[in-house]
């Protein structure tokens, strides 16, 4: 059996896939010849997004889905096994942030970042990869950040440890799933301008961090979704389990100046 056959046209699910990062994936996944589902918990932007793409002349539909309640992400993949029988790529880009002092950090916030940037994506890859071990292939592309590989800046204890989190799950996932011909692995973003660092990042942090990349800027949402499209190619067939960061080289970079 040819596990990846050509003439038939991949189904790839994007989390959060209505802005940001998943909406920029979403248009090149469909760029790309994927037929896309838009699944976010805005159904009317994720609509307005699917629309886009098909104007542009790609195949795509929204689809409602909260990756912090079991019950939603189970009823979202029971709509996509019954219209299309198959989820080929997976992309978990669904994701909260808030900052607060690490002294005083609310637990209900910890415990609701962590339910939807890690339990969503635990759930996600869990049905998404049933659908994919019927047809012997499958590509999952975890959207972590830099902040899961290094502590950035202060506030940031349940988006951080949610990130790292994710990168260990990645690992797991790709080793057990590699017998499938699946394969599992994360992005781990830099800034990035969204409309979450547009509420996060204060204009005195955004001059400091685009300080601290050699590449002296944030990154663009068009940049990760490059990446997640490469990742999701048969060309990446023989990567698994890699946290790769795209930050600009800030990852790789200790004291600045001279």
């Amino acid at each position: 059996m040819n596990p990846n056959p050509e003439s038939v046209q991949k189904i790839a699910l994007v989390t959060g896939g209505a802005v940001g990062i998943g909406g920029a994936t979403s248009e090149r996944l469909a760029a790309d010849g994927s037929h896309v589902i838009v699944a976010d918990i805005d159904i009317d932007k994720a609509q307005t997004t699917a629309h886009r793409i098909r104007e542009a002349g790609g195949a795509a539909e929204a689809l409602r889905i909260d990756v912090g309640s079991p019950d939603s992400v189970r009823e979202a993949f029971e709509q996509v096994e019954r219209k299309h029988g198959r989820c080929d790529i997976l992309v978990n880009s669904a994701g909260i942030a808030k900052t607060f002092p690490f002294l005083e950090f609310p637990l209900d916030n910890w415990l609701a970042t962590l339910n939807v940037n890690l339990t969503g994506t635990l759930l996600c890859s869990q049905h998404a990869g049933r659908l994919m071990a019927r047809h012997g292939w499958g590509r999952i592309i975890n959207i972590a950040s830099v902040a899961g590989l290094r502590a950035v800046g202060k506030g940031r204890t349940a988006y951080g440890t949610s990130k790292a989190a994710v990168i260990g799950l990645t690992r797991q996932m790709a080793a057990e799933l590699a017998e499938l011909n699946i394969t599992a692995n994360a992005i781990c973003p830099g800034p990035v301008d969204t409309p979450m660092t547009e509420v996060l990042h204060s204009a005195e942090f955004r001059r400091q961090y685009a300080a601290a990349i050699p590449a002296g800027r944030y990154g663009t949402t068009s940049e990760i979704a490059a990446t997640a499209v490469f990742l999701a190619s048969d060309a990446a067939a023989y990567i698994n389990g890699v946290a790769l960061p795209v930050d600009g080289g800030f990852f790789a970079s200790g004291a600045r100046g001279v």
